[in-house]
């Protein structure tokens, strides 16, 4: 009886453990931004407001490889453009991968405000 209570433990808390990771993974694999729009952060391209591609570029290399198992790590990410407030807009970012190769990073406006730009980035 005592070591079948021990088992069902055991199993309890690998499961739990787990699930904790599982988590953790999901909420540090995001790759949805929402950015302020100040006067440290935006840029005009075309007449309309838009987020600096700087900061798009920054926060792109950072969240594409969060953590070893999720996503290759990139460096030097370029953003061409800024990233236009506008729900839709697209810019499409490179990157280089550890290996020299180039990775193509699309970015898209999920949504948009006069004070903000929710923003979200493909991994390939």
């Amino acid at each position: 009886m005592q070591s079948s209570r021990f088992v069902i433990g055991v199993i309890g808390g690998a499961a739990a453990v787990v699930a904790v990771g599982a988590l953790g993974t999901h909420l540090l694999s995001g790759t949805q931004s929402t950015t302020g729009l100040d006067a440290h952060s935006t840029v005009t391209v075309d007449g309309h407001k838009a987020l600096s591609g700087d900061i798009v570029a920054g926060r792109a290399q950072s969240r594409y490889h969060p953590l070893p198992w999720v996503g290759d790590k990139v460096s030097d990410v370029i953003c061409p453009t800024g990233l236009k407030a506008v729900a839709g807009a697209t810019v499409t970012c490179t990157g280089h991968r550890s290996d020299g190769s180039t990775v193509s990073i699309p970015v898209s406006v999920v949504k948009a405000s006069a004070d903000s730009v929710t923003w979200k980035f493909e991994r390939s």
